[in-house]
């Protein structure tokens, strides 16, 4: 099933941002989309709804097909990342623009892995998008597609041993990078978060870039939706003492919140 060509451009003037959630969604909906009817729906040129069709494949909301799209969903049963994109979908969403209304022009920002730090670049506002308007430095490529369509990015590519369920790099290389930079803020994602245990994961190397790369952050800001918080995942990444903030959906338990409130971080609900 395609969009019908008949639908009206769209009148608001969407930010690309939101346009690229709107198609994923329709992805979703109608397992295939293409790219004439979305340029007819949305009002844009062809190129840019390619551009946009090339950074939703980049971080596993649709594959790219000859003249459009289609769902995921059949080809990437099985994959950790594509599973994990499905799950929590608005509140990763809600969480992600509020962490980017978080960044301020001039910053240097370092982007963990996973699928909500992926979100964040995504909603980044059109001012920091602006050429050279921050310094982007990420391990994760689905952040790397995303700021690499950006006009002339200031984007700093962190390398090493790939590991395709993560989509990020890590390992010596990685580690090794990370340690000669250093950036104003971190968005950090997690499978776990508790008191007791601080960020966690369930894959050693993931845990050991992650807590290099916020060594080398002065601000760092953890994105997590509710379900992960109370969660004691295999290994830690940080303890909750390094973090300086954590934005999670107003679906989280009042006593959690407490107990993190607690432990003198920031909580933002969103």
């Amino acid at each position: 099933m395609t969009l019908s060509v008949h639908a009206a451009p769209d009148p608001s003037g969407l930010p690309a941002h939101e346009r690229r959630e709107q198609i994923a969604r329709l992805v979703d909906e109608t397992q295939r989309v293409s790219v004439s009817d979305l340029t007819v729906r949305f009002g844009v040129t062809d190129a840019s709804i390619r551009r946009d069709l090339i950074l939703l494949e980049g971080v596993g909301r649709l594959r790219r097909v000859h003249g459009g799209a289609v769902s995921l969903a059949a080809k990437l049963a099985g994959s950790v990342y594509a599973n994990k994109l499905r799950v929590h979908r608005e509140e990763k969403a809600r969480i992600a623009a509020a962490a980017a209304r978080l960044v301020r022009p001039g910053e240097i920002v370092l982007f963990d892995s996973g699928t909500t730090v992926a979100q964040v670049a995504m909603q980044m506002p059109p001012a920091l998008r602006a050429p050279s308007a921050i310094t982007v430095v990420t391990y994760s490529l689905p952040v790397i597609d995303e700021i690499g369509g950006w006009e002339a990015p200031h984007l700093v590519v962190v390398g090493g041993l790939y590991l395709p369920d993560y989509r990020a790099f890590v390992g010596p290389g990685a580690i090794d990078g990370l340690r000669t930079l250093t950036a104003d803020t971190i968005f950090v994602g997690c499978d776990g978060l508790s008191v007791e245990s601080g960020l966690t994961t369930p894959h050693v190397l993931v845990a050991e870039v992650g807590a290099v790369a916020t060594s080398r952050s002065r601000r760092v800001v953890a994105v997590a939706d509710s379900s992960k918080l109370g969660r004691q995942g295999f290994t830690t990444i940080v303890p909750l003492s390094q973090v300086q903030v954590l934005i999670t959906d107003t679906g989280a338990e009042p006593e959690r919140i407490e107990e993190i409130r607690g432990a003198g971080v920031e909580v933002l609900l969103a």
